[in-house]
């Protein structure tokens, strides 16, 4: 699964997703907002690919136009509201386990840096969890609400689970935003990616 076809995934889970749509350059975007434009590809190096985060509406529409004319016919252009992360990780979803990594603010810390606060290891049969670094980084009704989700994904996901190994989520808990990167209303959680990952 590449992230294009993850996108189109990700919405099929029953799981909170960011709310992408498909950029056609005949957006009116909302410049009260920032916005993040990213785009996927049918084939190919599907990694590390060209995006803004966190920009204007009028620089969004800019970077969706060089994106349409570049990844057009290969790939999909997508946009959503972009958020402030509070805190950020993956969810593995694993053959005998649910595997939960955290990192505070944003997936790079995790991803690029290579920061982590906590790993909490649920074991699918008993329900055990295990954690390694600060056990009270995560509150318990946030891996509550991270292991229903894996649930939903173990559930209409098996055959990847089992012929892949694992299927990865990335996830955040976040809080939407204005122009001037002030916070509004409440902290959710949110999915932007997913990928299965050979064993």
């Amino acid at each position: 699964m590449n992230k294009l076809e993850g996108f189109y995934q990700l919405q099929s889970l029953g799981i909170p997703v960011v709310p992408w749509r498909q950029f056609t350059d005949q957006e009116n975007l909302d410049s009260s907002m920032l916005w993040t434009i990213r785009v996927a590809v049918g084939q190919g190096d599907d990694m590390n690919l060209p995006r803004a985060v966190g920009v204007t509406a009028e620089t969004a529409m800019e970077v969706g136009r060089l994106l349409l004319n570049r990844y057009g016919d290969t790939g999909l252009v997508v946009y959503y509201p972009y958020f402030i992360a509070l805190k950020s990780g993956t969810l593995e979803i694993a053959a005998e386990a649910t595997i939960i990594e955290a990192v505070k603010d944003d997936l790079w810390n995790l991803t690029t840096d290579g920061s982590r606060d906590v790993t909490v290891v649920v074991d699918r049969h008993t329900g055990h969890i295990t954690f390694y670094g600060k056990s009270d980084f995560l509150k318990s009704n946030e891996i509550e609400q991270l292991v229903a989700c894996a649930r939903k994904v173990r559930t209409r996901l098996k055959d990847y689970i089992y012929v892949h190994s694992s299927v990865l989520l990335e996830w955040s808990y976040a809080v939407n935003t204005d122009v001037q990167h002030r916070p509004i209303g409440e902290v959710y959680l949110v999915f932007y990616e997913c990928r299965t990952i050979k064993a």
